[in-house]
């Protein structure tokens, strides 16, 4: 295997035996789209849901780099599934970031003890639910796009606009009465991730289901957040490379043929070839060596706790920011250029090869490589490190 996976690790280890399992139908399961219900049971029966919650709460109080090893393992095989299990730690942290006392100790709890899958319908680019004061609580109208996880999830992080235009967020039961799931995600990668549209009808939430205020601010520490999300796709990014790359050395090794004018009777005699996968390989073990990087880095910056500075948590943004730009461009080119030298009896949908380049495709789009490579050339001249926000 060109990329071992650290199995010394148990939660690696467990990931490993899953990802195979994923393996089985992977393929198939891509063309499908829908629900990935029996490997979000696997999943949930493992354990690794819970793994990233802190020990007072039940959990085992895994790194950062334990669960993004994890979400890389998987995408080796399912870009969905990593995409699923990674974007449950955003709400799930969210509860840890911004939750009281009591909501930490009651959510986290129980998710720790069921093992909860956590989704969401928050997207805060999309103001199209809006909720209106009730008794005790709020009564939620509208819909969210973009809901990764929510059509699998146990709970689900709602968020919507007041009167005044302020954004609210609540996490709740994802069977509320008032949730409906709409299952019309169409994009042409990450099929299984349910990242369409979740639309509320007289959905009743709480005042004490809400999660924090508008009007209580972030700090350095609340909005590593927007970290976790990079740190997630960027590890989908890398463990689609890693995939594309092993699926496409299976098949040049056992089923490609040279090209009539190679010269060679063995299509990985060719210098070509031999020099094709020696830069893919290169520039997927670089990409990587940065996700660790990073990963370590937000690891010393979660674990500063409240007491995080701003340049701590300035210092961790370029350290993701860096990892995620060489990601993405490594996860398109490599899963795009294994076809190169696979050939082109490779280039059909039975073998799905083509999915760790529609994967990453759907995702690096969402996040623009310009605008990042720009707060890091400011950072570089300047010093400046990057504003929190979503993004960065």
């Amino acid at each position: 295997m060109s990329f071992p996976s650290d199995t010394s690790d148990p939660l690696v280890a467990k990931a490993v035996e899953l990802r195979r399992a994923f393996d089985r139908d992977a393929v198939e399961r891509d063309k499908l789209g829908g629900r990935p219900t029996e490997q979000i049971r696997l999943l949930k029966e493992s354990g690794l849901p819970s793994a990233q919650i802190p020990t007072r709460y039940g959990g085992r109080g895994a790194s950062w780099l334990s669960i993004l090893r994890i979400v890389r393992e998987f995408a080796r095989t399912d870009g969905s599934l990593a995409h699923l299990f990674g974007y449950h730690h955003l709400p799930l942290n969210l509860v840890l970031f911004r939750g009281s006392d009591v909501q930490r100790e009651r959510l986290l709890r129980a998710s720790a003890a069921g093992n909860f899958v956590w989704g969401n319908s928050g997207n805060a680019m999309s103001k199209t639910s809006s909720g209106r004061r009730i008794d005790r609580g709020w009564l939620v109208n509208g819909k969210r796009p973009f809901s990764s996880g929510s059509h699998i999830s146990d709970y689900i992080q709602i968020s919507f606009e007041n009167a005044e235009g302020e954004r609210l967020t609540a996490a709740v039961p994802a069977d509320r009465q008032g949730i409906v799931i709409e299952d019309d995600w169409d994009g042409i990668g990450q099929r299984q991730t349910g990242s369409g549209t979740v639309s509320f009808h007289d959905l009743e939430i709480a005042d004490d289901e809400l999660i924090s205020s508008p009007a209580v601010p972030l700090t350095p520490y609340t909005s590593l957040t927007s970290l976790l999300q990079q740190s997630v796709l960027l590890n989908v990014f890398v463990g689609s490379a890693q995939g594309a790359l092993e699926e496409g050395r299976a098949y040049t090794k056992t089923s490609s043929r040279p090209w009539i004018y190679s010269g060679v009777d063995k299509h990985t005699d060719d210098p070509w070839i031999k020099r094709q996968y020696g830069d893919l390989y290169i520039r997927t073990l670089a990409a990587t060596e940065l996700a660790d990087k990073a990963a370590l880095s937000l690891d010393r910056a979660f674990n500063q706790g409240p007491g995080l500075t701003h340049e701590d948590r300035g210092a961790v943004a370029i350290d993701i920011a860096t990892a995620n730009l060489y990601a993405g461009e490594v996860g398109l080119s490599v899963s795009s250029e294994i076809f190169e030298v696979m050939g082109a009896r490779s280039a059909t949908t039975a073998n799905g090869f083509d999915r760790f380049w529609r994967n990453v495709r759907t995702h690096t789009l969402h996040n623009p490589a310009e605008y990042k490579k720009r707060t890091l050339g400011t950072w570089l001249l300047t010093g400046e490190f990057p504003v929190p926000a979503m993004y960065r």
